[in-house]
């Protein structure tokens, strides 16, 4: 049975679409349109990957493959960054594709607007490796990171990934006993928070969102969950408790099906009186972020992603 909270509005900021914008998107669903719901399994991953490289290369970050925690990733590490401040964050791709490699571009543009240090994980991807594989290779990773006696961590994740940053930020902080290092902040890009798929932008976004549709989704969690409950906490951050949360962000477009995914989960963090906002972009799709350089809406979001993970990762203790 899915769950049904009553919450207030979610504290939250919409912004609207400029013309240029407005231009590049409908060239953009002329494009992707044929491929709507397609990506399908394990074959998705090369095409997958090879959307994601198109970001543009930020300037003066170098990229560098190591582990940390036992698990293989990659650094963004820019020629400003402080050694001491770092950003973990875990790539996107329906718990199923994505990789660190394909990710460094982009997470790279994060690194250098917040000043710190990026490490993307490899963790491990459905079908191969099913639920909980996933969440205890970025809580490996993380505790892996505090162990190198790096204090100062911020989460980030898009999509999959954002899940898993609001899940592991909600794991490290309600540790029992309280033990090692709690996240000075978290961002979530389109997260999906609830794997039951219950939000009713999955039916008010339908058409709207130019890339997925309801039964693709349905068989990209089933793969990643293999029979669990789509409501543990661990699977859906929606479902968790989310008193004694660090600040958190979530930026999401207006036309995606897991907008209320956003919404929905911003809502309750705000009731459980964690410091939450959403951003809510109007006439962007999922992933609008990658399009660095290209969309004004793209440049703005991660403009105000910087600035919060500065002010979070140079924040005083206490």
């Amino acid at each position: 049975m899915n769950a049904v909270f009553s919450s207030p509005e979610p504290r939250s900021a919409t912004h609207s679409i400029s013309a240029e914008d407005k231009t590049a998107m409908t060239a953009l669903r002329a494009s992707v349109e044929p491929l709507k719901g397609k990506l399908q399994g394990t074959a998705a991953r090369l095409p997958f990957d090879e959307i994601t490289e198109n970001v543009p290369a930020p300037q003066d970050v170098r990229f560098e493959a190591d582990t940390v925690g036992g698990i293989a990733g990659w650094w963004c590490r820019p020629g400003h960054a402080k050694s001491e401040l770092v950003v973990l964050h875990l790539h996107g791709g329906w718990f199923n594709w994505g990789s660190a490699k394909a990710y460094r571009n982009l997470v790279g543009h994060i690194a250098a607007r917040a000043g710190a240090n990026a490490f993307i994980p490899d963790y491990r991807l459905a079908p191969e490796h099913v639920f909980p594989a996933a969440v205890r290779d970025v809580e490996s990773c993380y505790d892996g990171l505090t162990a190198q006696g790096i204090s100062r961590i911020a989460v980030v994740g898009d999509s999959a990934g954002g899940t898993l940053a609001l899940v592991l930020s909600r794991l490290v902080t309600e540790r029992t006993p309280p033990r090692g290092v709690i996240p000075v902040g978290a961002v979530a890009l389109s997260p999906v928070t609830d794997l039951t798929l219950s939000g009713q932008s999955w039916k008010t976004r339908a058409a709207a969102d130019p890339y997925f549709i309801e039964s693709q989704a349905r068989e990209l969690v089933r793969a990643y969950l293999n029979g669990a409950d789509p409501t543990a906490p661990k699977a859906s951050p929606l479902y968790g408790d989310l008193a004694g949360l660090p600040p958190v962000r979530v930026h999401v477009g207006d036309d995606e099906v897991l907008l209320d995914d956003a919404l929905r989960y911003v809502a309750r963090a705000v009731e459980a009186g964690v410091d939450a906002q959403v951003d809510v972009w109007l006439g962007m799709p999922h992933g609008f972020v990658s399009g660095v350089d290209k969309l004004a809406a793209a440049n703005q979001a991660l403009a105000a992603i910087g600035t919060f993970l500065t002010e979070r990762l140079n924040a005083r203790s206490g």
